[in-house]
């Protein structure tokens, strides 16, 4: 208690001296929460719109289906029977027949992927129950994205085509019955998608399906040709780019810290330097050099201490705002292909707010100590002189 006494006595009467170190340190603290918080927030969001919009709780793939490669779709498709059948009648799963297509609106040429989901289904948020018949032309829903590349709106009829399962071409007309706003770029850009029995019968692949998307309530597990894929595994890409952009964040948290630490650590041997007639007036009162070290390694990481407090008094303000309100992303985010909303709203967890603490205590300790380290080489006599080995 008299060494944390005697810290916080020392740091006021440094004055402006410490003031500066503490704001320097206390931004470095802010940042640190209000970006981590930001990527938290980043991967929620993400997290959750994926899984409502395309994943569900997993998906069982056919063992040909590749989503990086557009060729295998020729034959990645399997009748949809036994058990996977009576757990779709159960809703527990709903197929996605997946094929290449392309559009041609107003002219013009887009390759797209055609889907077919069943109207009914409730597992995913896509608005399938637009999908309802339409005489002459084939009912179609799109994204936002795919509607602004392609230049539709609702109401519009366009043309596409297609190869049924021999290779044949076919072409018909499409309605855009709906546009719908999503944030997962997978389930918009250049996907159009119809009812699913009606994809089923132009293509020849009558009860098939490529994939089958799993509900809450599904247990998991391969069945028959159907490999599942969990929430980890579908999930991956945007786990590992959040992850890459913490450890980029990383170099700024460091460069921050870096330069507060610095400052306290010069105001360290600058206090040790002037002080040595104090020093020696404590070890000949009977203070033990492990006592006098402690006083000074408790009054540079008192520093932090003062962070932590000013950080909260005009840090909360405005991380709160940013947590109500939410941090604008630029337009540009949509080329980016990974699943991002308009806004993000950062997320502070107990456990980052008391990490990031944590992190700017022990660092500002450490830098604290090693300056302290020559009071336990130097002599009594010589610090009463004012004196340094």
């Amino acid at each position: 208690m008299l060494a944390l006494k005697l810290a916080f006595k020392n740091l006021m009467g440094a004055g402006l001296r410490t003031w500066l170190n503490v704001s320097v340190l206390s931004i470095a603290f802010v940042i640190i929460v209000f970006y981590n918080g930001m990527l938290d927030g980043w991967n929620l969001q993400a997290y959750n719109d994926t899984k409502e919009w395309e994943v569900g709780n997993g998906q069982l793939w056919h063992a040909a289906y590749d989503p990086y490669d557009p060729f295998c779709l020729v034959d990645a498709h399997a009748p949809v029977t036994g058990k996977t059948k009576l757990l779709m009648d159960a809703q527990q799963l709903t197929p996605v027949l997946i094929t290449q297509a392309t559009l041609y609106p107003q002219g013009r040429m887009e390759n797209i992927f055609l889907k077919g989901i069943d109207p009914k289904q409730r597992i995913i948020k896509l608005p399938a129950a637009s999908l309802k018949p339409e005489t002459g032309v084939i009912p179609a829903i799109i994204g936002k994205r795919m509607a602004a590349s392609a230049k539709l709106k609702k109401g519009d009829l366009v043309l596409g085509r297609w190869r049924d399962k021999n290779g044949t071409f076919d072409a018909r007309e499409f309605k855009i019955v709906d546009i719908f706003n999503c944030n997962v770029q997978s389930v918009d850009n250049n996907q159009v998608w119809i009812p699913l029995n009606t994809l089923q019968k132009i293509t020849g692949m009558e009860n098939e399906a490529t994939l089958l998307v799993a509900a809450n309530t599904f247990a998991g597990g391969n069945i028959d040709q159907w490999k599942f894929k969990d929430l980890n595994f579908l999930l991956k890409e945007i786990t590992d780019i959040i992850q890459m952009k913490k450890g980029g964040a990383m170099v700024l948290y460091g460069l921050l810290l870096a330069i507060a630490l610095l400052a306290i650590f010069d105001t360290q041997v600058l206090s040790i330097f002037k002080r040595q007639k104090e020093i020696g007036t404590y070890i000949a009162l009977g203070m033990t050099r492990f006592q006098v070290v402690k006083i000074f390694t408790i009054e540079g990481s008192a520093h932090s201490l003062l962070a932590i407090i000013l950080g909260t008094i005009y840090g909360m303000p405005l991380l709160w705002y940013l947590h109500d309100m939410g941090i604008p992303m630029p337009k540009t985010v949509d080329a980016t292909g990974i699943s991002i909303s308009a806004r993000i709203f950062p997320v502070y967890s107990m456990g980052l707010i008391l990490s990031t603490i944590l992190l700017v205590i022990i660092s500002a300790t450490i830098v604290s100590f090693f300056p302290t380290r020559r009071i336990s080489r130097m002599k009594p006599t010589d610090a009463l002189k004012g004196k340094m080995q």
